[in-house]
């Protein structure tokens, strides 16, 4: 068996895989990608931040191809959450940082999305092989070399590469291949049952693109517009409860539906889709965890295979391809011979790491908002109320954002973010609907949009943004066109 040798190989093509190989291609070096699924496929996260789209969607060249294909339009997000009974909104362009043309997002098919990076990566000089599942890597010692794989015909194949990166999922198992352990949430072990249906009521103008996240006694439901009539609509239910979903699928859906009355509005003249790709109703676990550690000699995970956090944000698209920037960066830095691996890949996990913590801690400060003393559901999410037990976990899972304190410190800290931020958005709600800066004051949403809003900046203004500091003391900062790191030099 002859092996063909890369300067990078990545193991699945969803939007992390296809970002990094684009971003490490675009630099002239030898990237092949492997599929195990022949595009298009279907996938669930169909809801994007404007970070992915006006941020790294604009580094792929791809700002132009989305915005001609006719998702709909996402301004913002409308909630049915907290101790408020009537729905509110929040508007991305409250953010200076995403006003103007980037105050948007999209609601996309993920099948159809998927495949417009994926050429995007062909077109940008990535060897893509679809069909073709990645069956184990290839060690030399304490070092990944390569991967092993079933190529479309059956055969089995070796590739090399000086890095392999797992793009692979949350079902995969190449990512124990890194070491240490996955660990998982106490809080946030949640299932989802899901569908699609045609015929929907849509929110009012300009806001019939938002998502709608609604809190019921049993969870919480999300309500997303695909197209002018089909809508992705799915419950999560804590792990509990699973009784709720077993069995007849569409019963459980039905009687889930009948707990929400908002839902069962706006459901009321709709009728669920059947047969092709959107017929099957689907469960899924929706587990928060992290890996241990995010990489090895050789070897990197990103996106769902390192971290997947609760979907109520619609993060899950974003930490992929965010995540597979940074990746991009210390890669090209070391193929390049500017850093060291170590140098560069610990920059990589820090700052992967803090997203996933700062979307964790905001997640916290969500889910304690509302209030619902009578339902289990929400009072397992009320982190502040559980035993130190739990707290010194959470403190541990976060790592990288709270590390140092000790579990009385934390649940402090938590529990003043979140009546922060559920006072901002009570000011918010009562008001006109207009007057969004308390939230985007809250300490829990800058910290969420600070990174973001640093993507989307970058990508716009390239040598022109603003000088960049360091996240972390001694760490690195972004080259000019974003595509490496850098050390830092204070003036």
């Amino acid at each position: 068996m002859s092996v063909e040798d890369f300067d990078v190989v990545v193991a699945g093509g969803g939007p992390a895989g296809s970002t990094v190989a684009t971003l490490v291609a675009m630099q002239g070096h030898r990237v092949l990608l492997l599929e195990k699924e022949v595009f298009p496929r279907y996938q669930i996260g169909e809801s994007l931040l404007p970070a992915t789209v006006h941020g790294v969607c604009r580094m792929l060249g791809i700002t132009d191809e989305l915005a001609n294909a006719g998702f709909p339009v996402k301004r913002g997000g409308t909630f049915r959450w907290g101790a408020r009974p009537e729905p509110w909104t929040f508007h991305f362009g409250i953010s200076a940082k995403m006003a103007g043309s980037t105050s948007h997002a999209y609601q996309v098919e993920r099948a159809r999305f998927d495949e417009i990076l994926l050429n995007n990566a062909k077109r940008k000089g990535v060897v893509v092989r679809e069909g073709s599942p990645v069956t184990d890597v290839v060690e030399d010692g304490e070092r990944v070399t390569g991967l092993r794989y079933t190529d479309a015909d059956g055969n089995e194949r070796e590739v090399s590469a000086r890095f392999v990166i797992d793009a692979s999922g949350n079902k995969s198992r190449l990512y124990s291949k890194v070491g240490g352990s996955r660990n998982y949430s106490e809080f946030f072990r949640s299932l989802a049952l899901f569908g699609y249906f045609e015929g929907g009521k849509r929110l009012p103008a300009p806001v019939s693109g938002n998502i709608l996240s609604v809190a019921f006694d049993s969870g919480w439901f999300w309500y997303i517009p695909l197209s002018d009539t089909l809508t992705s609509v799915g419950a999560v239910v804590r792990r509990e409860d699973a009784e709720k979903i077993q069995g007849d699928r569409e019963k459980a859906l039905n009687a889930l539906i009948a707990e929400c009355p908002l839902i069962s509005e706006y459901l009321a003249n709709a009728t669920r889709v059947t047969t092709g790709k959107y017929g099957e109703l689907r469960v899924r676990k929706d587990y928060s965890y992290q890996q241990e550690t995010y990489w090895r000699p050789g070897m990197i995970l990103i996106g769902d295979a390192a971290c997947f956090v609760d979907p109520v944000f619609s993060s899950g698209v974003h930490l992929a391809t965010y995540s597979a920037l940074l990746a991009a960066r210390s890669i090209n830095s070391v193929l390049a011979g500017d850093l060291d691996e170590k140098t560069a890949l610990n920059e990589f996990e820090m700052r992967y790491r803090r997203e996933y913590g700062v979307f964790y801690e905001f997640l916290v400060s969500f889910y304690q908002m509302n209030v619902n003393e009578e339902s289990y559901f929400w009072q397992a999410k009320k982190v502040t109320q559980n035993q130190s037990t739990d707290i010194e976990s959470f403190v541990e899972l976060i790592g990288g954002v709270s590390s140092g304190e000790t579990a009385l410190t934390a649940a402090d800290r938590i529990a003043a973010r979140s009546a922060e931020f559920a006072a901002a958005v009570d000011q918010m709600a009562s008001g006109d609907g207009d007057n969004m800066v308390p939230m985007f004051k809250s300490t829990v949403v800058k910290q969420a949009m600070q990174e973001a809003g640093q993507v989307q900046m970058k990508a716009l203004l390239g040598e022109d943004a603003e000088p960049e500091l360091p996240l972390f003391p001694g760490g690195l900062v972004t080259s000019p066109d974003g595509m490496k790191w850098l050390p830092h030099h204070p003036a």
